[in-house]
């Protein structure tokens, strides 16, 4: 099973290049099985860097909750309509199955086959000795599974309703009973009797099949010729051949059409509601088209195996991607301060330093290990420690920043102070994104003292675009809170020029009268100096939280 490296949802440049940094890293160490992922696309500027770096975007996977497409039997064993009991039994129990799914020729599918719909083909009706010699099949059909040859063939392929009539008894008496049936219908089994062979050639049956290895005499087969009888030969005993014959029956009848089948996204949990009110032995799992792709059974379901994690950039399960809370995290590597729900039923690593980006984690990773990040890989971990430093500006950069991207300087191609004033002038998300776009890149959720709230930060080169769209970002975050149950929304615009920022609120609570900080409109604050949401932001709100809930009312 893949291990998926995966950054914070909405991520940003230090989540993304980390996620990738440290799954080449594994794949070369301890994980190879190690895919990076991110739930959600990379911003313009992200898309710059892989652009730039050569590496390929990490896999996207919205939601990590098992499937059905994940714990399903792929190797399927099928039938369709049209296949006869004999070769349909044989396939179930070369495969000890009991049920099989009915497909068509698009391999959609029409049906499912139980192993005692199967035997019923055979036993039912045992009561009525005319329907138990009555067989639903075609010649063709019926000399594959005696292995026989055809002296004289007759529409071969032609579905019959036919009625099995065995020559065991006096000639006189077969003759008699043999005319009270429609010719047509009828299918006589003989060994090298021609005394049963002429009447029943003579009547127009529709075959006769001759038994024991023995053929037809030339003069008999001419006449069965001019007849239109076919005429079959077998190598089995007569008692064997008419027990071929009856599993030769088409399977048509006998399969159930009122079945269920599962989406191969369907998540488990879901799944297994389905599955627990059902008494289905089988259940096939189908594509968005109806393709068949494998098939269910309730075993499948009672210990489905967990995805299997490593979180980069975020330790907070509310920043994780959907469905991280029923896998199993293998690692942790992140910058950022320790959230809650984060659970293990085994130790796990996790490495959590104080340093400006997780690309630096990353890095010294790779150096500790005396493995020579690629190129591109270098540039890719240095666009995340530029984008989350702002080019080692902000306050929350460290010397083991800036002593890493000395390092990573040396195994790029690019001089990266050019490279870093190109990359903060491309993808401004004020201007090629839309408002609700804006509020959600790089937007991450907290909650302090029963407080739940999100912060979404952008960098800009200057403030210009942000007055002309200011009105409709408050009402973006107002919808994003609503829509997301938050005590509030908050969108950090962040100068990279003047290294201040911009605050823009949802709404305002009693406690924001204590922030100190210029209030420039309604919702609006003007933060110098402020440029990191971990280590500026983050505290700063915590207190104002902290406060309010400790204030008298």
């Amino acid at each position: 099973m893949s291990v998926l490296v995966f950054g914070h949802r909405n991520p940003d440049t230090d989540a993304i290049c980390s996620a990738i940094a440290y799954a080449d890293l594994l794949q070369q160490t301890s994980r190879p099985e190690a895919i990076a992922a991110c739930c959600g696309t990379p911003n313009k500027r992200t898309e710059f860097v892989l652009k730039k770096s050569k590496v390929p975007a990490p896999r996207i996977v919205m939601d990590v909750r098992p499937e059905v497409e994940d714990v399903c039997k792929r190797d399927v064993t099928t039938a369709c309509y049209g296949d006869v009991f004999y070769e349909v039994y044989q396939r179930m129990k070369d495969h000890e199955l009991r049920a099989i799914p009915i497909i068509n020729e698009q391999r959609k599918v029409v049906g499912v086959l139980s192993l005692l719909q199967l035997m019923d083909l055979i036993f039912r009706d045992d009561s009525d000795p005319l329907k138990t010699r009555t067989v639903k099949t075609s010649l063709h059909k019926i000399s594959e599974i005696i292995g026989g040859t055809f002296q004289h063939s007759i529409d071969p392929t032609q579905h019959d309703e036919l009625l099995v009539m065995v020559g065991a008894m006096s000639a006189g008496g077969f003759t008699e009973r043999m005319q009270q049936f429609p010719a047509s219908r009828l299918l006589v089994v003989s060994g090298d009797r021609p005394t049963i062979q002429l009447p029943a050639i003579e009547h127009g049956v529709r075959a006769l099949v001759v038994t024991g290895g023995y053929a037809l005499s030339s003069g008999l087969t001419e006449l069965a010729r001019a007849r239109n009888v076919a005429v079959l030969k077998s190598p089995y005993d007569t008692a064997t051949t008419t027990m071929r014959i009856k599993s030769a029956q088409f399977i048509d009848s006998a399969i159930d059409t009122t079945f269920i089948s599962l989406s191969a996204k369907l998540p488990i949990e879901d799944a297994r509601g389905v599955v627990e009110k059902s008494n289905e032995p089988i259940f096939p799992v189908v594509n968005d088209a109806g393709i068949l792709i494998g098939v269910l059974s309730k075993s499948d379901l009672v210990n489905p195996p967990k995805p299997k994690l490593i979180l980069v950039d975020h330790n907070e399960l509310s920043q994780a991607v959907n469905g991280a809370e029923e896998a199993e995290i293998l690692e942790v590597l992140d910058h950022h301060r320790l959230g809650g729900g984060l659970k293990s039923t085994q130790p796990i690593r996790f490495i959590n330093e104080p340093v400006g980006s997780t690309c630096t984690l990353v890095a010294r990773q790779f150096r500790a290990s005396g493995i020579t990040p690629k190129p591109g890989i270098a540039l890719c971990m240095a666009s995340g420690i530029i984008s989350d430093t702002l080019f080692l500006r902000s306050p929350t950069t460290t010397d083991t920043d800036r002593d890493i991207l000395k390092w990573l300087q040396a195994l790029c191609e690019v001089d990266l102070e050019t490279y870093a004033t190109e990359f903060f002038e491309i993808g401004s998300a004020l201007r090629s994104c839309t408002p609700d776009e804006v509020v959600r890149e790089d937007c991450k959720e907290f909650e302090e003292h029963g407080f739940r709230f999100s912060i979404s930060q952008i960098e800009e080169i200057g403030f210009d675009l942000f007055w002309d769209r200011k009105d409709d970002l408050r009402a973006s975050l107002e919808m994003l809170a609503e829509k997301s149950r938050l005590d509030f929304s908050a969108l950090l615009i962040t100068d990279v020029v003047s290294n201040g920022s911009l605050l823009l609120l949802s709404h305002e609570s009693e406690g924001w009268d204590e922030i100190n900080y210029p209030r420039l409109d309604r919702n609006l604050y003007q933060l110098d100096n402020v440029v990191s949401r971990k280590k500026q932001l983050l505290p700063l709100i915590a207190q104002l939280i902290e406060t309010s809930v400790r204030s008298p009312q």
